[in-house]
């Protein structure tokens, strides 16, 4: 699980902080009589790993693709490190990672020449080399793009994404095509990132991977934010009564599951397949989804 980050100082409501990287108040975008987002306000302080997740439709891509200055909203304030996305400079951009869901690139050149590429184009720029290591491709780094697996491509476009050595980055679906391995490798890349300083906002619909990774979370439903907290308190998870189920499938819900325990046991209940279960994340997950839906 990722430590606890306790040295941040006390926050005073309503005032925008230097270690504030991602600021919304009321956001809005509506096409026509369909709004795509709905008033949202999110708050994601500098170094933090900030997990977004929500179904498809839910308004999570429209929110990001504003974030980074790719989509004009309707209404509402918006700041990223300091800045409108909306009236953003090419500095501004040098600051920003992106690691799209898809993305097409030049599949003749190598792993190498691709990352050298794009670091051109930034001020300060981590090693090309140093970048391939550390998304796992050092043996691929002469290899064509073309000729890469799925997951592979999928490390490239992390690659490219954090090359400029940004201050904050997108993560959308970072993790689809790796396996196991492969996943828990860029889980450490990820955790190594925000120990830099580096804020990280993820998009995912592993909830695993938001659970290991993200220090705080929320879940958008039909444009809005209907849950925010970190993962063990999200949705109420921390104060959920637990499921006490003993022999015969008997159960019961108690929020003091040791007292329960104890008087099964003077009771001379069997409990020898005794088992004690809180809502998981996904279960939490379902159940705000659900309400919106």
């Amino acid at each position: 699980m990722t430590a606890t980050r306790s040295s941040r100082p006390a926050r005073e409501p309503g005032r925008l902080y230097a270690m504030t990287a991602i600021h919304v108040r009321g956001l809005r975008k509506t096409y026509g009589t369909f709004s795509a987002v709905d008033g949202l306000d999110l708050t994601v302080e500098t170094g933090e790993i900030f997990a977004l997740l929500g179904p498809n439709g839910a308004g999570k891509t429209t929110t990001v693709e504003i974030l980074e200055g790719h989509r004009r909203r309707t209404a509402g304030e918006v700041s990223v490190l300091g800045t409108d996305p909306g009236r953003a400079d090419r500095h501004w951009r040098a600051r920003i990672g992106i690691v799209l869901q898809s993305t097409s690139d030049a599949a003749d050149l190598t792993v190498h020449e691709t990352v050298r590429h794009l670091a051109g184009f930034y001020p300060r720029p981590r090693l090309p080399a140093e970048v391939i290591e550390l998304v796992g491709l050092t043996d691929k780094a002469k290899a064509r793009v073309r000729t890469l697996s799925g997951g592979q491509r999928r490390r490239l476009d992390v690659a490219l994404g954090i090359v400029g050595r940004p201050d904050i980055v997108f993560l959308d679906e970072p993790t689809t095509g790796f396996d196991p391995e492969a996943r828990r490798q860029f889980w450490e890349l990820i955790r190594k990132l925000s120990g830099e300083g580096t804020t990280i906002l993820l998009t995912t619909h592993y909830l695993d991977e938001a659970e290991a990774l993200a220090d705080r979370l929320a879940v958008i439903a039909a444009g809005a934010i209907v849950a925010e907290g970190t993962p063990a308190t999200l949705g109420g998870r921390a104060t959920a009564q637990a499921r006490v189920t003993w022999s015969g499938g008997r159960s019961e819900h108690t929020a003091d599951p040791a007292a329960l325990i104890v008087r099964l046991a003077s009771e001379g209940a069997d409990l020898s397949d005794l088992t004690v279960t809180r809502p998981t994340l996904e279960d939490t997950y379902l159940a705000l989804i659900g309400e919106r839906g």
